[in-house]
């Protein structure tokens, strides 16, 4: 065993029996015998269904590792026997250090028990004391704020009342290796928030996370590194950026093109880690080797490319020649902090479609969406109908607020097609540009609120 593993998942497999009628659950539980006293061959009377299929992966002591994948991808499958909940078909899971794990919360509380009392129960399930619980008590009935109702039967609960609680059970028992499914899509803002909180804090502190979401920006901004799955298979492993970006590309995917995007991310893609250390280092040099001109003033670096283009297949829409303008018109790359720019494109329509919407989005070098824009907020408010044939000449105004660094721009095309609206194109990192550093600047962070600071010497009343 190496030191620096938390978490290592050996060639997981988890097959499923299927059974169209339940007299065929009984004849499978019978006939198999029956068949062998007669000396005749099996037969399964059940469908196999495999939710996971030979998924190897290691996490690292400290490390925070997202897992993502549309909808019966077999996410929840793999956490559930990492957390040993469910048993695998095949394969191995080894974990190094006390779990805590946020699956289906609240499922195991006692419904006729108090809150308080479930604390207990859950808390010495997770592996703590009564004298450690007695410790951690009153942080946990604060965390949950459902004041009063810590006395009251759990069945009395609302549901929003029950996530709290078993939140607040989980992350308070120091765990070595935090599990969490989804679990932070539920209460209202305000808790969710608190919940990134302490889970920011139980990651700072050197806990292992292992995430399971549907959300991109939250495995950006929480995780290292992110896992793929599609189909009950790990297809992708790499940082959040990429992952998601290839999430992305795969879940609006039109039907006739799954497969074989599926295939080409699984087996031909090019390695994420180089692709985006590529990236990282190209900023970063690129940055470091600017000198600011002796009046700030924007221009075009031809070299400064990003290699992290992803391109959605398209859908009836092709979207060409992104570029950011100044107002004047000429193409520039390194932006000036608080001047005002235009991001164009041009798209091509290769069918005729409606209600059609235009994008764009603004990034970090790791991802996190910092805004954008559309062309519509509404359905009312799009483009009714674009005929076959059609070009578009697309722009966003957009005043440059963002603090001296490296950023991405993204450009996408929305309509409906078969009456359901989809993406008809989309470039993720398609063009990229530098705010030149600025020695006057007093903002701190990424984006530029105008804040200007103003103190003074109070004088003492005598």
């Amino acid at each position: 065993m190496s030191s620096d593993i938390a978490i290592r998942v050996t060639n997981i497999s988890k097959c499923y029996e299927i059974y169209a009628t339940p007299s065929d659950r009984l004849k499978q539980f019978v006939m198999p015998k029956v068949r062998r006293i007669l000396g005749r061959a099996d037969k399964q009377y059940f469908k196999e269904f495999w939710a996971l299929e030979d998924v190897s992966f290691e996490v690292k002591r400290g490390d925070a590792v997202g897992i993502i994948g549309r909808n019966g991808s077999g996410k929840s499958t793999l956490l559930q026997i990492i957390c040993g909940t469910l048993t695998p078909t095949a394969g191995t899971v080894n974990t190094y250090g006390r779990i805590a794990a946020l699956l289906e919360l609240g499922s195991g509380f006692n419904p006729e028990f108090t809150g308080r009392e479930n604390v207990y129960m859950n808390a010495s399930v997770l592996g703590l004391s009564n004298e450690e619980i007695d410790a951690r008590f009153d942080e946990i009935a604060t965390f949950a704020d459902i004041g009063e109702f810590i006395e009251q039967p759990v069945k009395t609960y609302s549901s929003g009342m029950m996530v709290r609680l078993a939140f607040a059970v989980a992350i308070n028992v120091d765990p070595e290796i935090l599990i969490v499914d989804e679990a932070l899509s539920v209460g209202d803002e305000l808790f969710q928030r608190k919940c990134f909180s302490r889970i920011e804090a139980i990651r700072a502190s050197g806990a292992t996370i292992l995430f399971v979401s549907h959300s991109g920006a939250t495995i950006v901004e929480l995780c290292d590194r992110a896992v793929l799955m599609d189909a009950g298979e790990k297809i992708a492993v790499g940082v959040p950026k990429q992952i998601v970006g290839r999430y992305q590309k795969l879940l609006y995917a039109p039907a006739d093109k799954h497969e074989e995007i599926r295939e080409q991310i699984r087996t031909t893609d090019e390695p994420l880690e180089t692709m985006a250390s590529a990236d990282n280092n190209t900023s970063h040099d690129e940055h470091s080797s600017t000198k600011r001109p002796q009046e700030q003033q924007e221009y075009f670096d031809p070299n400064l490319k990003p290699s992290s283009t992803i391109e959605y297949e398209t859908n009836g829409a092709n979207i060409e020649a992104p570029a950011v303008l100044t107002l004047a018109g000429e193409q520039v790359n390194n932006l000036v902090r608080g001047v005002v720019y235009r991001y164009t494109y041009t798209v091509q329509f290769s069918k005729s479609v409606t209600n059609v919407t235009f994008g764009m989005l603004i990034k970090t070098t790791s991802g996190v969406e910092l805004g954008g824009g559309v062309s519509a907020s509404t359905v009312k408010d799009s483009l009714a109908f674009v005929k076959e044939g059609e070009n578009y000449r697309v722009e966003f105004q957009f005043r440059c607020a963002l603090n001296p660094g490296v950023y991405f721009l993204n450009a996408g095309v929305v309509g409906n097609v078969d009456d359901s609206e989809t993406y008809l194109h989309r470039l993720v990192d398609i063009a990229m540009f530098r705010v030149l550093p600025d020695t006057e600047n007093l903002t701190t962070g990424i984006i530029d609120f105008g804040c200007y600071p103003e103190f003074e010497l109070q004088q003492e009343q005598i």
